[in-house]
């Protein structure tokens, strides 16, 4: 793409792609700039404002590869992100991604509960101040990291690496690392989990099972080795071969090693001091009281568990790239407690 910026308004000429091939002009705007609404870049055909090998385009025509496509941006973005100003932990970009540690507490885009304060909007920001024109640049979304859990998140800056890097997830040829803190001595010093996962039984949309009762059940498997074993606790690094919604979490705590302060699948929400030493020593005695001493800090309020690194080949350069993630301080400060002992 290449554009002009001094043009006012803003003005771009694109080279259709092969997988673009026969797609509507409008659809093929949309590819670019995909902040657009179809519905925006139609009017904007209807305008005059698009041409087709240096003719005027009409509102049917469809372009094909190698074709130059000239536009013409008369209006703002109809389809914009309130981008916000959140500081970035940015580990590696380049003019077609970037990669993100993100903390644990914010969405990866805006949903449900969260409507704002999420990676997207501070990406959009983030991507708005290397354009000329605001909204130019989307964060795209190749993969997910939950809310509660930290680490590196890579997204795309434009619509073919976000294709290709799509489908490379997809694929399997993307690998991830994990590194969680688990409840339990973990037997065997690496393995392999294949245990199917679908919705609980009657549990609504999120909360995951491996039980036999589980609904609409799918193949899923985890690697995992151990990284270091403490008097109650274990560090196990997993790698998700496949990629069901909460695969990890509920596959150790299929395993009967639950990852630490997980809300759905572990014993309590938080982690404390006292609950190093065992539930023994909680004021209730025996199985203590589920939240341990209630008048200690918790060491950690989220599910301990960090996506540690990223390894795929670049979608347009073909390039091996490796991303990293240092481990949260909440799970460091953990880890040398249970070190501690």
């Amino acid at each position: 793409m290449t554009t002009d910026s001094r043009a006012t308004p803003f003005t771009a000429e694109l080279i259709v792609e092969s997988y673009l091939h026969g797609v509507r002009v409008d659809s093929f705007l949309v590819k670019h700039f995909r902040n657009y609404t179809p519905f925006r870049m139609q009017r904007l055909v209807r305008a005059g404002q698009v041409k087709i090998e240096g003719a005027t385009a009409q509102s049917d025509d469809r372009v094909y590869e190698g074709q130059s496509v000239f536009v013409r941006l008369l209006e703002p973005p109809d389809h914009l992100l309130p981008p916000e100003p959140i500081p970035l932990d940015i580990v590696y970009e380049d003019p077609w991604l970037i990669a993100v540690n993100k903390p644990a507490g914010i969405v990866v885009h805006p949903c449900g509960m969260w409507k704002n304060g999420s990676l997207a909007n501070a990406l959009q920001h983030h991507l708005d101040q290397q354009t000329q024109l605001r909204g130019l640049l989307r964060p795209g979304v190749v993969h997910r990291l939950d809310r509660l859990t930290s680490g590196i998140i890579v997204l795309t800056k434009d619509h073919l690496a976000h294709r290709k890097l799509s489908i490379a997830f997809q694929s399997g040829y993307v690998t991830k690392t994990y590194l969680a803190l688990v409840h339990g001595l973990v037997k065997h010093d690496r393995g392999e989990i294949d245990l199917p996962i679908g919705a609980t039984s009657g549990g609504g949309t999120i909360r995951r099972s491996v039980e036999e009762d589980a609904e609409d059940a799918r193949e899923s498997q985890t690697r995992y080795e151990v990284v270091d074993r403490f008097a109650r606790h274990s560090l196990v690094r997993c790698q998700p071969l496949t990629g069901r919604l909460h695969q990890i979490r509920v596959h150790l705590a299929g395993i009967g090693h639950p990852v630490l302060a997980d809300e759905f699948y572990s014993h309590a929400a938080v982690f404390r001091p006292s609950d190093i030493r065992g539930r023994s020593s909680s004021p209730a005695g025996g199985d203590g009281n589920r939240d341990g001493h209630p008048d200690e800090a918790p060491l950690l309020c989220r599910q301990a568990l960090h996506a540690q690194s990223l390894r795929f080949q670049h979608p347009i350069t073909r390039h091996s790239v490796a991303v990293e993630a240092p481990l949260a301080t909440d799970m460091q400060a953990t880890l040398e407690a249970l070190r501690a002992g």
